[in-house]
């Protein structure tokens, strides 16, 4: 689970939470719930019973079995089982035997769907984001629930227009996934300005210490 430290660089500015996203939110196709993802929080709970929250800038749709840059596209295994459902849950695999990857998995159960989170407040990049956050395997099949001490909340209420109108993001093709024939040029990755947020800047997240981790389900 994540271990995050308070800030060193002074205290955060304040946030106020929105409301936890839940299992109706992301059981949607993964793409829909990615470009609304934009401008949510990625909040974890902090060793020192705080929370942090970062809003997420960046994320790529990765839509079932059909896509051939999907994990799931072989069928289940046991690195990928956690993608087959339910939806709502974290699903974090390594790669390249390097980065962390950390995603949230999507749609109806045995539909292998997933959002990669590719960045989050100032952690840009799928390996800066689990590193700062000290994610690891241990995160995989836990519900994106503030029990598990990991979750993505709304943006506070009228804290600016949600889910963001296209013409705040940018859509590409996904990155690093040349292998996936004419499904890697496909523009299933999202990506917004941070200053597109303006109420959201200030809660930043220091790196990662050893530390109390969150509970678990």
């Amino acid at each position: 689970m994540p271990r995050v430290r308070p800030s060193s660089v002074g205290k955060p500015a304040p946030v106020v939470p929105g409301t936890p996203l839940g299992p109706d939110f992301f059981r949607r196709p993964a793409d829909r719930v990615a470009r609304e993802l934009l401008g949510a929080s990625l909040a974890v709970r902090r060793t020192d019973g705080g929370v942090s929250r970062l809003p997420l800038t960046e994320v790529e749709a990765y839509l079932g079995a059909h896509d051939l840059a999907c994990h799931g596209r072989t069928g289940p295994t046991q690195r990928n089982a956690t993608m087959f459902g339910p939806a709502g849950r974290w699903y974090v695999y390594l790669c390249y035997g390097i980065h962390w990857m950390l995603n949230i998995v999507t749609g109806e159960v045995g539909e292998p769907a997933a959002v990669l989170v590719r960045g989050a407040g100032e952690l840009v990049g799928p390996g800066r984001v689990t590193r700062g956050l000290g994610i690891d395997r241990t995160t995989d099949g836990i519900p994106a629930d503030p029990a598990a001490g990991l979750w993505i909340e709304r943006p506070p209420e009228g804290a600016f227009a949600w889910p963001l109108p296209p013409r705040w993001y940018r859509r590409t093709p996904r990155i690093g996934v040349d292998y996936a024939g004419a499904w890697a040029a496909k523009p299933l990755r999202f990506v917004v300005g941070p200053r597109r947020l303006p109420t959201m800047v200030g809660s930043q997240v220091a790196p990662a210490t050893a530390g109390p981790t969150p509970r678990s389900p």
